[in-house]
Parts: structure tokens; C-alpha cells; sequence
């Protein structure tokens, strides 16, 4: 199975990826059990968090085949290797940089950077991204998606990452996204599980809305 069959296989299940920014390897087996049972079957742990290569470690154990386990703010190419090591078969960056992107799909891993404008979209497609990830969302508009799908390769996932929440996801969805990164508005560290699992269960719904 390639990246792009990996990703769907996962994207098809549920279009969501859970970014749990700030968490610790002591609650990541809890946090994780709540969006799963949420219904999220793709969950991103940022490299600015506590230990991040444990927390992924004990996930990718955890979950094995049923959830697809990655790393955020991968921001070196060296990173990608011991990211690969620690289970993550997922690597997302918030900028495109194409030594990172290059990295990963040489290793058969899923790339998702982050993009902003239609040159950096084309730059980090040339580098090998099965993925991009349109990011500040904040800064963005449905209708900017759309005129950039126009000349974007009509196979290519688009995620929209940044100021998500379950009320807003249909336009976007209308505009042509292929699914939501969701940060804070799903998960802030010290959250307990149970509030985890309602607000997963609340973006699960939203995509219905």
C-alpha cells in the first residue's frame, strides 16, 4: 500500500485528523482511546510536545492498523526518520519545505505540508506531498480553495487546518475539501478524556451539518 492508499484508507473513515498539541506520553493512551471511540481514525501528535517521540511510540502500539499515527511540526528532514522509528506513518508540517516533504516519501510515509498560496502548493506536489494542508485557514476563504482546486491536481487531498470548528466545516467542504485538521477546538493539554470524546463526537457530526 502506497501513502496515497494509506491516507484513504483512513481519510474514508472519517475525514478528521486530531492535532493533540501538548500532550504527554501519561494521558496519550487515554486521549487517544477518546477519539477513537469519537469516531477520528487519524490523530497527529506535534513535535513541540512533551516527549512527542513516546506519545507517538505508545499510540502507534496502541492502535496499530486502526488508527493512522503521525507526527506535526516536523520541521527537518532529520526528524523523519526518528519519527518513522518511533511508529508514525503520518508527517505534517506547518510550512513547505521540500527537504522534509522529500524525506517522507522516500520513506513511504504520508506527507502533509502546509501550504498557504499556489506556488507552494505546486512546490511541495514536485517534492513528493501525497497531501497538503491549507494552513492559517483563519486567513483563508472557501472560494479561495475553490479557484486553487482549479489548477491543483483534482486527486490531491486538501486539508483545511485553523480555526476549525463543527459549525463551520460545510462551506468548506462545498468549496472541495477533503477533510479538517482540528487543534484546540478538539484538544488543549490537560483536557480530560471525557471532554476529548464529546468534542470529537461533535465534529464527527458537523461534518453532516
Amino acid at each position: 500500500m502506497n501513502a496515497t492508499e494509506l491516507l484513504h484508507r483512513y481519510l474514508d473513515q472519517c475525514p478528521l485528523v486530531a492535532i493533540i498539541r501538548g500532550v504527554t506520553p501519561a494521558d496519550a493512551d487515554a486521549i487517544g482511546d477518546a477519539i477513537f471511540e469519537g469516531g477520528i481514525r487519524i490523530i497527529e501528535v506535534p513535535l513541540n510536545s512533551p516527549d512527542p517521540l513516546t506519545s507517538i511510540d505508545r499510540l502507534a502500539k496502541r492502535f496499530g492498523e486502526r488508527m493512522l499515527v503521525g507526527a506535526g511540526t516536523v520541521l527537518a528532514s532529520e526528524d523523519v526518520d526518528r519519527v518513522r522509528q518511533a511508529g508514525a506513518r503520518l508527517i505534517v508540517s506547518p510550512d513547505t519545505n521540500p527537504s522534509v516533504i522529500s524525506a517522507a516519501a522516500a520513506a513511504g510515509l504520508v506527507s502533509t505540508p502546509g501550504y498557504f498560496t499556489p506556488s507552494e502548493a505546486f512546490t511541495a506536489i514536485r517534492a513528493g506531498a501525497t497531501a497538503l494542508k491549507l494552513f492559517p485557514a483563519e486567513g483563508a476563504t472557501p472560494a479561495m480553495l475553490k479557484a486553487q482546486l482549479a489548477v491543483l491536481p483534482r486527486d490531491l487531498p486538501i486539508l483545511i487546518v485553523g480555526g476549525v470548528k463543527p459549525d463551520n466545516m460545510r462551506p468548506w467542504l462545498d468549496a472541495g475539501a477533503s477533510g479538517f485538521g482540528l487543534g484546540g477546538g478538539l484538544y488543549k493539554p490537560g483536557q480530560s478524556p471525557a471532554e476529548t470524546l464529546k468534542k470529537a463526537r461533535a465534529y464527527v457530526a458537523g461534518l453532516n451539518a
